[in-house]
């Protein structure tokens, strides 16, 4: 079956390949619009009477491209703007204008301080998109988001920041190999938010992601995370417009690779919710910490609280900033209320449930930085390497029927132990 119209489209599109790029961006259908204006301006002009003196209005044209043309697009309807007032002035005669040089000299230096108003426009931009890259590489790697399976371990996550254009704030997670088979997870809030927070949150996910692989236990590494922010925290603490006390609430988890068995350390955290099934358990601290910074560090005044973490089962960490999120009536967030209806979802589309039903909460954005963490047991694999197979040498292949007679097309039987 034959589509004559999409050929006819496509010859269509061939014929303007001779256009410059820059008048093929996905914007171009608004070029239209200022070369629409100058057509109809030049037609009134032409039309009406040349006392009327429609002329000064091409210079809308150049000045309305320059709000989504660049530089060179916006000079060239500048020029056509000129062109038309001398086609006007051709027609009409000298009458078409009031003072005509005046009004070519006005339209060619508005024309050309828009052209000059459009380059600084765009060059700013260009430094500005520059500038946003680099700062999205450098909070990428600050954070370094983890990945969606380590060890035994299937996670997800997500970030809110309360200041637009930023990926990361005064929250921070992350996730490691301890010294022994298994995983460490760190989920932390600086106080404060936004940007002016990052510098601490690097000092806590530094140590952390050093001491992680380096400490045997779990309060040898709370102990080491306490030393880090102690010495490091005036350095990095935005004291010139926060002069208040600086600190850190975190909660460390170290999850064995083999065994249910697991312990935390809460310094001031939020307590996790630990869901089972249809279950939703608030893990509460037995022996909480003070949060980081607050204390001089001490490996003995830090005791771990255990807790049993099977197969199947899911950790949810967060920040304040989610539970702390007010309705428009100012009701807090519900979190671990709403998170029992949503427990048949895995990791990742548990964690968008909430987050549309955070946001559906709120009514707005996030004022405060929110971080939601989910880590989960996954079955462990049943073969670690691929399996091997073993040829056979071809035999004559018989099936056995229904009533025990052979029949000659079954494959042989493998032996019961066949290699892998």
């Amino acid at each position: 079956m034959s589509f004559p119209h999409i050929r006819a489209d496509r010859s269509l599109l061939r014929q303007w390949q001779w256009l410059p790029q820059r008048l093929r961006l996905p914007g171009r259908g608004l070029l239209a619009i200022p070369l629409a204006l100058v057509v109809a301006i030049t037609a009134a002009c032409l039309y009406t009477p040349a006392h009327t003196h429609l002329v000064p209005l091409l210079v809308v044209a150049p000045a309305l491209a320059a709000s989504f043309a660049r530089p060179r697009v916006t000079a060239l309807f500048g020029v056509l703007a000129v062109a038309a007032m001398a086609l006007v002035v051709v027609v009409h005669g000298w009458q078409a204008t009031n003072n005509p040089m005046i009004q070519f000299i006005s339209v060619s230096a508005l024309s050309a301080l828009v052209v000059l108003y459009c380059y600084v426009w765009r060059r700013r931009d260009r430094e500005l998109n520059r500038v946003r890259s680099v700062a999205e590489v450098a909070q990428r790697v600050l954070l370094r988001p983890p990945p969606r399976r380590i060890g035994p371990l299937r996670i997800a996550w997500i970030y809110m920041t309360a200041e637009d254009e930023t990926q990361i704030g005064g929250d921070l997670f992350a996730v490691a190999r301890g010294a022994h088979a298994g995983s460490r997870v760190i989920i932390g809030d600086v106080r404060g938010k936004g940007l002016a927070s990052i510098g601490e949150a690097s000092v806590v996910l530094g140590a952390f992601r050093e001491g992680a692989h380096r400490c045997a236990t779990l309060p040898e590494l709370v102990a080491a995370l306490e030393d880090s922010v102690s010495r490091n925290m005036e350095q990095v603490a935005d004291t010139a417009h926060d002069a208040g006390e600086h600190f850190t609430t975190a909660l460390v988890i170290d999850i064995p690779d083999h065994g249910p068995e697991a312990e935390m350390i809460n310094c001031g955290h939020p307590p996790p919710l630990l869901v089972r099934g249809h279950e939703v358990t608030v893990l509460h601290a037995d022996s909480p910490a003070p949060p980081l910074g607050v204390n001089e560090p001490s490996a003995l005044s830090h005791r771990t609280d255990p807790f049993t973490f099977e197969t199947g089962d899911a950790l949810l960490l967060y920040t304040d900033g989610v539970i702390e999120a007010r309705s428009p009536g100012g009701v807090f967030y519900p979190l671990a209320e709403r998170l029992a209806s949503f427990t048949d979802s895995g990791p990742e589309a548990l964690l968008r449930h909430i987050q549309r039903d955070l946001l559906a909460h709120t009514g707005r954005p996030p004022a405060d930085d929110a971080a939601l963490l989910i880590i989960e047991r996954a079955p462990a694999p049943r073969y670690l390497h691929a399996p091997r197979i073993t040829a056979y040498p071809r035999k004559s292949h018989r099936r056995v029927d229904a009533g025990g007679a052979p029949s000659a097309s079954a494959p042989p039987a493998l032996p019961p132990t066949a290699s892998r």
